[in-house]
């Protein structure tokens, strides 16, 4: 049976969800316990010293990079994507994929180089407050994981058409080859390369993760083919979404690089107390936010192509109460128990106890984000599916100049925590937006799908 009958079978789409969100969250759980361990080596090896902290903000960079270019392609083909194969067929998907690809890979590359020719000029603006030689470093390193931006990309690309398909656990697992890498190599090269070592762990990971997507998609119904096909419909399409997406990834990106250079003007330590505090709500982003957003897109581009608005406003309902209420739930357990899980997490080696007050003190703060973030999430890709893409820019613009004011007010009196503060706060607003907007937009459903099953 062809892997496009999955969005046919004879389920409700709920539990179609239910079972995909399940398969991501057991795969993201594994890569982000893998990512822990990676953690404490880290911690342990380099702790919150200026060579660590050079490469936090080298890596800063291709993860914003690929969030960017490869996430806001994945958002803006895959509404496109499944409208096409519903309504035209397969092959006609094919081709719309193949062009997609060609396109992401020439942007991914003159990215690359345009960032790698840029690199002296905006350093200095992220790390303002670095010493010349950490901030040599930190140009030096972001050299170094460059070709990250093009593979990771590559690879999840792969993973959302691989997720129209129905196939969710084995993309979502695959990036833990790259933890599992880092770990490999930190402890290996470290006293050799320094965090050189950790450059060639996240770049041999990198590879490992783009051949294994590419075979996944070699083996589904859809080809690796860097093909141009011409522009047709359905790729003009793509391109007008991807402007709107782009631009929000954009701003969405002004705001880490705005909260990193602000934490570099605080005292030494900042950096790393708000990236280590960050490390535990990514945890809980990416298997409640993230999971679901894999899982939902699909659904909710099947059922705008075919009109089913009744479906949406339930799917809408029914996980904007349940990813609330879960993401609430895990909120509370971090925040009692911040302090015990830095200390177990990261107090070892040269990582002290007073390192452990001071990123406990920001993850309380940081993670009352979680429960806005995921429920936004919900509101967002539907948005995506209803290729109003122009609503999540503005959200973008509303965020960014709320994270500068509040950082601002928040920094002089509370330091990192403040800024941990500010993101909580625009979290809000941005559920506020997404989800005012979803109903908004959403039609009236005057019957389009009589027998929808749920």
């Amino acid at each position: 049976m062809s892997s496009d009958s999955a969005f046919v079978q004879p389920l409700s789409v709920d539990r179609r969800i239910f079972r995909a969100v399940s398969a991501v969250t057991l795969a993201a759980l594994v890569v982000k316990l893998a990512a822990t361990v990676k953690e404490f080596a880290v911690a342990g090896i380099f702790g919150r010293s200026d060579p660590l902290e050079a490469f936090l903000v080298a890596a800063l960079i291709p993860g914003l990079l690929i969030n960017l270019i490869s996430e806001s392609m994945n958002q803006a083909l895959i509404p496109t994507f499944v409208r096409v194969r519903t309504l035209e067929g397969r092959e006609r998907a094919q081709q719309l994929l193949s062009n997609a690809l060609v396109c992401m890979c020439v942007l991914l590359a003159l990215t690359c180089m345009g960032m790698a020719f840029a690199a002296r000029f905006f350093f200095p603006l992220i790390g303002s407050h670095f010493a010349p030689a950490k901030l040599d470093l930190a140009v030096h390193l972001f050299y170094g994981l460059l070709p990250v931006i093009v593979l990771t990309g590559f690879a999840l690309l792969c993973t959302a058409v691989l997720n129209t398909t129905g196939s969710f656990a084995l993309p979502a697992l695959a990036p833990v080859v790259t933890p599992l890498a880092i770990m490999v190599a930190a402890p290996l090269f470290a006293n050799r390369f320094g965090t050189w070592a950790m450059v060639y762990g996240t770049v041999i990971g990198a590879l490992l993760h783009a051949l294994w997507m590419g075979w996944l998609l070699n083996a589904s119904d859809y080809r690796l083919a860097l093909r141009w096909h011409g522009m047709c419909e359905a790729t003009r399409e793509v391109a007008r979404q991807y402007g709107p997406v782009f631009m929000s990834g954009l701003v969405a990106s002004g705001g880490l690089l705005v909260d990193q250079s602000m934490a570099a003007m605080l005292p030494a330590g900042s950096v790393s107390a708000l990236a280590y505090a960050g490390r535990f709500v990514s945890v809980a982003l990416a298997l409640l936010g993230g999971a679901f957003s894999s899982a939902a897109t699909p659904f909710f581009s099947e059922s705008v192509a075919r009109r089913d608005w009744n479906g949406c406003r339930q799917t809408l309902r029914t996980w904007a109460s349940w990813s609330a209420a879960v993401a609430t739930a895990v909120t509370g357990t971090l925040i009692i128990g911040a302090r015990p899980l830095v200390r177990v997490t990261f107090q070892h080696g040269v990582f002290q106890p007073h390192d452990t007050m001071a990123v406990s003190s920001v993850l309380v703060i940081y993670a009352l984000q979680i429960p806005f973030f995921v429920c936004s999430r919900v509101y967002y890709r539907f948005l995506v599916a209803m290729r109003r893409t122009d609503l999540v820019f503005y959200c973008g613009l509303l965020n960014l100049a709320l994270d500068i004011v509040l950082n601002l007010l928040l920094m002089p009196r509370f330091g990192v925590a403040g800024i941990a503060m500010s993101t909580s706060v625009w979290s809000l607003s941005t559920l506020i937006f997404l989800g005012y907007w979803s109903w908004r937009v959403l039609p009236v459903d005057h019957a389009d799908v009589p027998n929808r099953e749920r």
